[in-house]
C-alpha cells in the first residue's frame, strides 16, 4: 500500500527545519540577498542542529539519514531563502562522490571531520566552458610518480571560499572523453590553489559562490576516488542522489511564492473587494497550488527510490525539471498578482524570481534533464 504519512522522526526534523527557517533563516534572507555575504553565525546554528552533513552515515559520526529527510529540510529552508540553503547544503553535494566511490579509510578522513566542528567541503565540475557538458571539462590531471598534478579552473563553485576541501573533476586522458575523466579529493590550502572573488549573481546572491584557479597542484594518489577513468560514472550516480534535493528546494520557492500571493490577494482591495474574490487571481493561485503539490509528489517520488536502492535517474531529472519550472512560474506568477509592489525590492517575492531562475540551469539544465527523460522513455518503450 502506498503510504503518505511521515514517520515522527521525520516529522521531527521537518517540525525542527521549518521553526529554523522562520526563526533564523527568514529574519537574515534580505540583508543578505543585498549584500552577498553568507551569514557563517547561521550557518553555526544550523550546524549545532544537525541541519548541516546530516547525510553522512553514522559509522563516520554522521545522522545517515536520507533523500527523503534531505528533501524535507531544503523545502523548509529554501521557503526562507535558497541562496543561505544553498551553501549550507553544499557539503551534502560535495561528500556524494566520497560516499560512492570512496575507500572506507577515505570516508573516515574525510567525512569524520566534518561531523566534529562546522566546516564545509565543495564540488568542482562546472568551468568557464563547461556546464552541463560535464565532459566538456579542461582540467587535466597528470600522472607525477605516485601523485598527480592537477591544472585548471573551476567556476560558479558554491562554498568556494569556506570549503576546507574541494572534490575535483579532472582528464586523465583527455582523448577518452568522459571515460578518462577522474575525481580526486584536493584540501584547500595546498599550494597552487586560489579562490577568486565572488561571483555577481542574479540571485541566490547569498551563497558564496567564487572561481577557483588550480596551477600544478600536486595531489597524491591516496587522494584520487575510485580508479582513472570513473569520475563521469561517479558524478552522475552522485546527482542522482542530489537532484532530489535541488527539487525540493524549487517546491520552497513554489510555496513561499504561493503564500506570500494568497495572503497579498486577501488583504488587497481593487474595485471595492478583495482581489482575491477575482476568478482570474484565483485561477493563477489554484494553478500554484495544483503544479507545486504535483512537484512535491514527484520530488519525494524520486527521492524514496534512491533511498530503496533502486535507480532513480530518470525520475530526478522528472523532479528536477518539472519543480524547477513550477517554482519559476510560481514565482513569476506571484510577482503579476503582487503588480507593482511585486516588482519592488521591499517585497520578497522579487527574490524569489531571481532565487528560481538557477534551479533551471545548476546541476544539469531543464533542456539537459529532458535529455535524460528522453533517453530512458526510448529506451524503456518497445
Amino acid at each position: 500500500m502506498i503510504d503518505f504519512t511521515l514517520t515522527p522522526e521525520q516529522e521531527a526534523l521537518r517540525s525542527l527545519a521549518a521553526e529554523f527557517a522562520q526563526k533564523e533563516v527568514t529574519p537574515r534572507a534580505k540583508e543578505a540577498d543585498e549584500t552577498g555575504v553568507f551569514p557563517m553565525d547561521v550557518a553555526q546554528k544550523a550546524w549545532e542542529l544537525g541541519l548541516i552533513g546530516y547525510r553522512i552515515p553514522k559509522e563516520y559520526g554522521g545522522l545517515g539519514l536520507g533523500s527523503i529527510e534531505d528533501c524535507l529540510v531544503a523545502e523548509e529552508l529554501c521557503s526562507a531563502c535558497m541562496g543561505i540553503h544553498a551553501t549550507l547544503n553544499i557539503t551534502n553535494l560535495a561528500m556524494e562522490p566520497i560516499l560512492v566511490a570512496g575507500s572506507e579509510d577515505q570516508k573516515k578522513k574525510w567525512l569524520g571531520p566534518l561531523t566534529e566542528k562546522l566546516m564545509f567541503a565543495a564540488y568542482c565540475v562546472t568551468e568557464p566552458a563547461a556546464g552541463s557538458d560535464v565532459a566538456g571539462i579542461q582540467t587535466t590531471a597528470r600522472k607525477k610518480g605516485n601523485s598527480y598534478a592537477v591544472s585548471g579552473t573551476k567556476r560558479f563553485i558554491t562554498g568556494g571560499s569556506l570549503a576546507s576541501y574541494y572534490v575535483v573533476f579532472a582528464y586523465t586522458d583527455k582523448a577518452q572523453r568522459h571515460k578518462g575523466m577522474t575525481a580526486f579529493i584536493i584540501p584547500r590550502d595546498s599550494k597552487g590553489v586560489t579562490v577568486g572573488k565572488k561571483e555577481p549573481m542574479m540571485g541566490q546572491r547569498a551563497s558564496d559562490t567564487r572561481e577557483i584557479t588550480f596551477e600544478e597542484v600536486e595531489v597524491p594518489a591516496a587522494n584520487r576516488l575510485g580508479d582513472e577513468g570513473q569520475a563521469f560514472k561517479i558524478a552522475m550516480a552522485a546527482f542522482d542522489r542530489t537532484r532530489p534535493g535541488v527539487a525540493a528546494g524549487a517546491v520552497g520557492i513554489a510555496r513561499a511564492a504561493l503564500e506570500h500571493s494568497t495572503r497579498y490577494a486577501k488583504e488587497r482591495k481593487a474595485f471595492g473587494q478583495s482581489i482575491a474574490e477575482f476568478q482570474a487571481i484565483q485561477f493563477m493561485l489554484a494553478d500554484m497550488a495544483m503544479q507545486t503539490e504535483a512537484a512535491r509528489l514527484l520530488t519525494y517520488k524520486s527521492a524514496w527510490l534512491i533511498d530503496h536502492g533502486q535507480r532513480n535517474s530518470k525520475l530526478a531529472s522528472m523532479a528536477k525539471a518539472f519543480a524547477s519550472d513550477v517554482a519559476m512560474k510560481a514565482a513569476v506568477d506571484a510577482v503579476q498578482i503582487l503588480g507593482g509592489v511585486g516588482y519592488s525590492r521591499e517585497y520578497p517575492v522579487e527574490k524569489l524570481m531571481r532565487d528560481a531562475k538557477v534551479t533551471q540551469i545548476y546541476e544539469g539544465t531543464s533542456q539537459i534533464q529532458r535529455l535524460v527523460i528522453a533517453r530512458h522513455v526510448i529506451q524503456e518503450i518497445g
